[in-house]
């Protein structure tokens, strides 16, 4: 259930510190380095994927491997099946499920988003008429978020490009906001030899400073009673427990405590009125980790939604056709960008609509077609949805062989006689788009998303 090992050579500084915080366990904390790192996965409840895994104690979608595989010849995970994730992290749901009620209809913001592990999370366990932020800062790295959202297949998201201070344009908005703050990455030295290598102190203040400033400016936009969970993939109190005492001296907040398991060997600190949970690889199954949530106590004026007729809403025509590609078809509305066509939950269209107006969206819902010369060309994200409906089009299964050559954009042989848009699949989950002529099968598979890995001999 692991990746290979590395000998880890620790920073001074950090030895020292961690030898005196852990006292006696310091030496398991050790040769916990110098064994594998755990590989975990995180299924999509959604597409067809039932694994005879170990699973992740804290979470119920979270599986162990034997061994790490090479993630981009698995024709199901191009297909949004699951999704690689460090199993510490996953306890994420065990904060959500004990703090709030799931079933309610609630606004999150995911603000620090990418790659988009904790957002697809998050997709899996809101309710359909939820409606998830997922934001990031760094344009390339929100590209890669929004292609990861993508894949997930849910339309009640948006994917945003925005600084942290943006979001104070929607004061007491959001029942949750997350912040997976960037850090200093201690708690990945294990699998990640270069964190250990750029790792200093004054790194770990440089993100200490930074971790306050997001705290800080992404405060006003959580309603009265919000949640709020803060994380790290770090060991130290500065960056932690610290920084969240810091934040609390000038606001209003109540710490949450959960219900742990002793099996979980999860540690909980508590540094009045601090309580937080930290992951250590000697304890659990997993990697370094912290999290902490607090629900806010101040009161806070919710922003009042403006529809701003910004939005085009498709043709009729349009709407008639897409109508028959999905399940559940009432439940959407469709909108019109230049040629795109996308579908948003109906209820949700609104917010949508004002979000994108204050922020900067890369990407909202689904990308259902594109209209092209009076005709509707099926796009990738679609193929990916939940609410597509699949029975609709022509579908060919695909060996694992066939489906990597697809995934490859390679040329195609399928049966002649097909014409139209059809489904390529593997192992019953969607892969993507072809285009049957009769006499020649045209690969619609997105060239900038592509496998260029060779296969494994």
């Amino acid at each position: 259930m692991s990746s290979l090992p590395t000998d880890v050579l620790f920073p001074g500084a950090f030895q020292s510190r961690m030898q005196h915080e852990l006292g006696e366990a310091w030496l398991s904390f050790k040769e916990a380095h110098q064994q594998p790192a755990p590989v975990s996965i995180r299924i999509n409840p959604q597409k067809k994927i039932s694994p005879a895994l170990p699973q992740v104690l804290w979470s119920k979608l979270g599986f162990y491997l034997e061994t790490r595989p090479v993630f981009t010849l698995d024709p199901a995970f191009h297909a949004g099946a699951y999704y690689v994730q460090e199993a510490s992290s996953l306890f994420l749901e065990q904060v959500l499920q004990q703090a709030v009620d799931l079933t309610k209809p609630l606004r999150v913001l995911d603000l620090c988003a990418a790659p988009g592990g904790k957002s697809t999370h998050l997709l899996s366990l809101l309710s359909n008429d939820s409606l998830l932020i997922s934001n990031e800062v760094i344009r390339a790295r929100a590209q890669i978020l929004w292609e990861n959202i993508q894949k997930w297949g849910h339309a009640n998201v948006v994917v945003t490009n925005s600084d942290p201070s943006a979001f104070q344009q929607l004061p007491g908005y959001f029942d949750i906001i997350l912040v997976d703050a960037p850090c200093s990455g201690e708690g990945l030295f294990r699998k990640d030899p270069d964190a250990c290598q750029q790792w200093s102190e004054d790194s770990v203040n440089l993100c200490a400073k930074r971790q306050q400033r997001i705290l800080h400016e992404a405060w006003p936009a959580l309603k009265e009673n919000g949640l709020l969970i803060y994380s790290t993939c770090t060991y130290n109190a500065h960056e932690n427990e610290a920084n969240l005492t810091h934040f609390i001296n000038d606001h209003r907040a109540e710490f949450v405590t959960l219900r742990l398991q002793p099996e979980w060997n999860i540690d909980e600190v508590v540094l009045n009125p601090v309580v937080g949970y930290r992951f250590f690889p000697h304890s659990v199954q997993g990697e370094g980790f912290f999290i902490s949530a607090m629900i806010k106590k101040e009161p806070a004026t919710r922003v009042k939604i403006k529809s701003n007729g910004k939005f085009n809403l498709a043709t009729t025509r349009v709407v008639e056709q897409v109508k028959s590609w999905c399940k559940n078809p009432d439940w959407y509305k469709w909108i019109q960008q230049q040629d795109l066509i996308i579908q948003v939950p109906e209820t949700l269209l609104p917010e949508i609509e004002f979000i994108s107006s204050l922020l900067y969206p890369i990407g909202k819902g689904t990308a259902v077609a594109s209209a092209k010369h009076d005709k509707l060309i099926p796009e990738h994200a679609f193929a990916l949805s939940n609410s597509i409906a699949t029975n609709h089009f022509a579908t060919t299964l695909l060996t694992k062989a066939e489906a990597l050559a697809y995934l490859r954009k390679d040329s195609l042989f399928v049966s002649e006689g097909l014409k139209g848009f059809g489904l390529m699949c593997f192992e019953n989950n969607n892969l993507g788009w072809v285009n049957h002529l009769g006499n020649r099968t045209n690969n619609l598979y997105p060239a900038a998303w592509r496998i260029r890995m060779a296969a494994e001999s």
